[in-house]
C-alpha cells in the first residue's frame, strides 16, 4: 500500500460536539418571506410585516418545536428569533440590545449568519439604546433565579437568554437557512423574575390576567414585582418596536443573490 504524500492536505475532521450541527446551505425561494420565531403574543405582533412571516407559541419550547416540524417544507428564506430576554452580562440593562453570534444550548452552540448580523447592527445604529453582538443562550425552562442566571452566564458565557433561540437555530440549521436573533433585555443579570412568570402566559402567548390574579390573591406574587415586570417588559417592548422599525422589511435580512438584479 502507498504511503501517504506528507504534503497532500487531510481532510478537516469536524469536532465531535459540533457533529450534526453543520448543515449544506438550501436552494432558497428569494420570494419567500422571513420567519420570525417569537414567543410572546406581542412580540409576534411587533415582528409582523412585509415579507415577514411571525409564528409563536406562548414561550413553550416543546409547542415551538411542534410547530416548526409540522412545517413539511421550511416555506422561508431566513429565521430570526426576535422578542425580549433575560439578561446574563451584568452590564446591560432593560432596552439593551443583543444581537446574536451565535446561540448556546444543552445541544451545544450553533452560529448566526455573521453577515446578516452585521447588517442587523448598522441598520440600528441609529437607536439611542446600547446594541452589543453576543451569544444568545437558549434554555428550555425559565430562568428565574439571579443565582440561576449567573451559573448560566458562567457556563456559556452568553450575554442573554430565552427560550426561542435554540428552537430557532435548530430549526435553521436542520434545513440549511440562514439565522439571526435580536434580543432586547427585559429582567438584567441582577433582578430575580417573580415565580409566577414562568406560567403567566396563555398557550397564544398573551398575559394569562386569571392565572396572575390568582398568584396575587394566594401570595405567590407581590404588587411590587408585578409592577417592576410591567415597566421592564414595557420599556423592552418599546425598544423592540423601534428596532422592527430600524430593521424594515424582511427584518433587515438581506435577500440571496439570486434575488438582487
Amino acid at each position: 500500500m502507498p504511503s501517504p504524500d506528507p504534503d497532500e492536505p487531510r481532510p478537516r475532521r469536524v469536532p465531535g460536539a459540533l457533529a450534526g450541527l453543520i448543515q449544506p446551505r438550501a436552494m432558497i425561494d428569494p420570494s419567500s418571506p422571513v420567519l420570525a420565531v417569537t414567543g410572546l403574543a406581542r412580540e409576534r405582533r411587533i415582528a409582523a410585516g412585509t415579507a415577514v412571516e411571525p409564528i409563536g407559541a406562548g414561550g413553550d419550547p416543546v409547542r415551538l418545536r411542534a410547530l416548526l416540524d409540522a412545517r413539511t417544507v421550511p416555506g422561508c428564506r431566513a429565521v430570526v428569533s426576535f422578542g425580549i430576554a433575560g439578561g446574563l452580562d451584568p452590564s446591560l440593562k432593560p432596552g439593551d440590545v443583543v444581537v446574536g453570534t451565535g446561540v448556546v444550548s444543552a445541544e451545544g452552540r450553533r452560529s448566526a449568519d455573521l453577515g446578516a448580523a452585521a447588517a442587523m447592527v448598522g441598520l440600528l445604529a441609529g437607536l439611542p439604546n446600547r446594541v452589543i453582538s453576543a451569544d444568545i443562550a437558549g434554555v428550555d425552562a425559565a430562568v428565574l433565579e439571579v443565582s440561576a442566571k449567573e451559573e448560566l452566564r458562567g457556563k456559556t458565557g452568553a450575554a442573554a437568554v430565552d427560550m426561542e433561540s435554540h428552537v430557532a437555530a435548530a430549526f435553521a440549521g436542520r434545513h440549511g437557512l440562514p439565522f439571526a436573533a435580536l434580543r432586547v433585555i427585559c429582567d438584567p443579570a441582577d433582578r430575580a423574575l417573580p415565580a409566577f412568570a414562568a406560567n403567566a402566559l396563555t398557550p397564544d402567548g398573551e398575559p394569562d390576567i386569571r392565572g396572575v390574579v390568582s398568584a396575587l390573591v394566594f401570595g405567590r406574587a407581590r404588587i411590587g414585582d408585578l409592577m417592576r415586570l410591567g415597566r421592564d417588559s414595557n420599556a423592552a417592548f418599546a425598544v423592540l418596536a423601534r428596532c422592527r422599525q430600524c430593521l424594515g422589511v424582511g427584518l433587515g435580512f438581506p435577500p440571496p443573490p439570486s434575488a438582487n438584479p
